[in-house]
């Protein structure tokens, strides 16, 4: 599990900011989705080619805040990260940002029916969840998937982001989920990135601008 810190600095300067830390103390369960970003197998497996190995110590945190959700009420939506057939909108990140043989391998594994592009196994998926596909780092950018029109129809105006990688399709959810005016908590203990400087860094930025950070613990509370 990562170890989670966020400078003294910057908490001192949210403070004299906002006039405090926690924004988002008592959550409303009906009107809260809680968001698992990409847990899936190409993640998750040992040896796969974006394989994020923290990733799979977080499931129970994950699976506990996902009951804790249903039980108030709220959303639970496992988000799938699809690249396979998409080629055309990523080139230019395919073609620069990896080589060719890590290209190759990740759009396999994130193409539907490949075993890599499937949920985790030890993830508690229930009926009344609701899984969706996404094209792009972000689910709410502009056309990447039917998340934001989904969660507005159902009257949620609260996420909590839980999943994988912490600094890049977790971090670009919740700030498009900000930007969109969600209030957007972002769970320390319920995110994994490939080193804790990395995770750390969104932590510190999400405090910061986009929205509260909280434990497991905190936000099990907050949907009490």
């Amino acid at each position: 599990m990562h170890k989670s810190a966020i400078p003294d600095y910057l908490i001192e300067r949210v403070k004299a900011r906002r006039g405090k830390v926690d924004l988002f103390e008592r959550l409303d369960g009906k009107k809260t989705a809680l968001l698992v970003v990409d847990l899936q197998n190409a993640f998750m497996l040992p040896g796969m080619t974006d394989e994020v190995p923290i990733a799979r110590e977080i499931v129970p945190n994950v699976n506990r805040l996902a009951a804790a959700t249903r039980k108030a009420g709220g959303l639970v939506v496992w988000i799938k990260m699809t690249l396979g057939g998409n080629k055309d909108r990523w080139d230019v990140f395919l073609d620069n940002f990896s080589s060719p043989a890590i290209a190759a391998a990740a759009q396999k594994a994130l193409t539907p029916g490949d075993p890599g592009h499937e949920l985790h196994a030890a993830l508690d998926v229930q009926d009344g969840d609701l899984t969706i596909e996404k094209t792009r780092f972000s689910a709410f950018i502009q056309g990447s998937s039917g998340l934001d029109s989904i969660l507005r129809a159902k009257g949620i105006d609260t996420v909590v982001i839980t999943g994988t990688v912490t600094n890049t399709c977790c971090e670009c959810t919740a700030r498009d989920a900000m930007m969109l005016n969600y209030r957007m908590i972002f769970v320390s203990d319920a995110n994994a990135g490939r080193t804790d400087e990395e995770h750390n860094a969104t932590l510190g930025n999400i405090l910061r601008i986009f929205g509260d950070v909280a434990s497991t613990d905190e936000v099990v509370k907050r949907l009490g």
